[in-house]
């Protein structure tokens, strides 16, 4: 049926090419002389017999050449029409297979995520991964190449996005946060409004696509109490931590990325007795104490024109004026270090996590970054400085299983020899139960 339609197509198309041509050749035919019609001819007689047999020649050549120059036009244009209708039914013949092929690989895809049914949410195709509460955290390697983290362990997911549709997501957030993104700042560091943590990396400095990463705060908000309950550690050390708290003694949580370290900080904070007032101070709000009296500051990055720049040095600086009973620092990793210890030897007790693969690391790694802060600061000052501050290093990791709970938990002593500071082991997780008491 379909090659029947184009038939009667190419017909008509034909003769009404035919019947301008026809109209184009008798306005020329009205001309006075033809001159150079299809390479041209041109008529030169000096007698009336050579001019009567040249012009029934020229007269019969122009006939011939208008015939040739009509037939030829007509199936060119022939051509053309048949070509375009024969494309015209090849694409959609095309566009029908690969629909129905792609029907055929969704359905036996099983649990394919169908991204226009998401349309209208506010995460696009990730409100689902958002959503569900045994994921853990969201990272993105390319559109067709979305993770999650369950349980510790990550699993490739089955959505599937076009880069117009995540760059839609993605813009549309930095839109809630306030940020921007750009080859001059090709990083962020947001939060988004349910709490979770967002990074985003761009091309440039990534290889091709965005590299993003969504880290929800499941437990945020839990006590530690909860923690207990959530098998993290066990009633001795619910009870060390709660007494080490009421002390008013110096917390360093330590531990690997998504190990849990700000989840443990959070419950420490929410420890504090009430009537303590608590200043707060990260990079990107995620701690939110359930104590009455609690102010939190985060930082924020230079404008275009460079100025307005707030680090964490300045806000510890600016905290002390604030009359604060605990000063807590969501993380260090820099010369904050040292306005920390500086700070925790001036009598205001607080707690902070860093990273580290133990809890003696942790101390050497706190050793090590007040030396960032400029030439002058020397380890001699540094190695008592850490033994003073600190009363106890509370490591946090996953197990094989994927379980977080706390590994490892040192006190400081006051006591240091060269570079070396003493600490001792109160409890070790080793081979599913912790052990107390082990010196170090």
């Amino acid at each position: 049926m379909k090659s029947k339609v184009t038939s009667e197509e190419n017909a008509k198309k034909r003769a009404e090419i035919i019947q301008e041509l026809k109209s184009e050749l008798e306005r020329l035919s009205r001309l006075e002389s033809i001159e150079g019609f299809e390479g041209g001819i041109q008529i030169h007689a000096n007698n009336n017999d050579e001019d009567g047999a040249m012009e029934r020649h020229s007269g019969n050549s122009q006939g011939k050449v208008k015939s040739d120059y009509l037939a030829k036009a007509a199936d060119k244009a022939t051509d053309k029409a048949t070509d375009k209708a024969t494309d015209k039914a090849t694409d959609k013949a095309t566009d029908k297979a690969t629909d129905k092929a792609t029907d055929k690989a969704t359905k036996n895809s099983g649990d394919r995520v169908d991204t226009g049914t998401f349309i209208n949410s506010p995460y696009g195709a990730l409100q689902p991964l958002l959503e569900d509460s045994e994921i853990e955290e969201i990272w993105i390697n390319s559109p067709q190449r979305i993770f999650v983290a369950k349980r510790g362990k990550s699993e490739l997911t089955n959505v599937v996005l076009t880069a117009t549709q995540l760059q839609a997501i993605m813009d549309r957030i930095l839109m809630w946060c306030g940020r921007r993104i750009d080859l001059a700042h090709p990083f962020v560091d947001a939060r988004l409004p349910d709490g979770s943590r967002l990074h985003i990396t761009i091309p440039q400095i990534t290889a091709e696509h965005w590299a993003i990463n969504i880290r929800k705060h499941l437990m945020r908000g839990k006590t530690l109490g909860d923690l207990f309950e959530l098998d993290v550690f066990n009633k001795e050390i619910l009870e060390l931590l709660q007494t080490s708290v009421k002390q008013r003694k110096n917390l360093l949580v330590s531990g690997s990325t998504q190990a849990g370290k700000t989840t443990l900080l959070n419950a420490l904070a929410s420890a504090v007795p009430i009537g303590e007032r608590i200043v707060t101070i990260e990079e990107v709000f995620e701690l939110k104490p359930r104590v009455p009296d609690c102010v939190a500051m985060q930082t924020r990055n230079a404008s275009l024109d460079g100025v307005g720049e707030v680090s964490i040095r300045k806000l510890i600086k600016e905290a002390l004026r604030m009359r604060p009973s605990r000063l807590i620092i969501g993380e260090i990793r820099e010369a904050e270090s040292l306005d920390l210890l500086i700070a925790l030897n001036s009598g205001i007790p607080g707690m902070a996590t860093i990273h580290a693969n133990s809890a003696r690391d942790a101390i050497r790694k706190l050793q090590t970054l007040p030396l960032l802060a400029g030439e002058n600061i020397t380890q001699e000052f540094i190695t008592p400085t850490v033994a003073a501050a600190i009363d106890l290093v509370i490591h946090v990791g996953i197990d094989g299983e994927g379980v977080r709970r706390v590994l490892q938990i040192c006190k400081v002593n006051d006591r240091y020899e060269n570079s070396n500071i003493e600490m001792e082991n109160l409890f070790v997780w080793k081979e599913d139960v912790y052990v107390s008491g082990l010196g170090d």
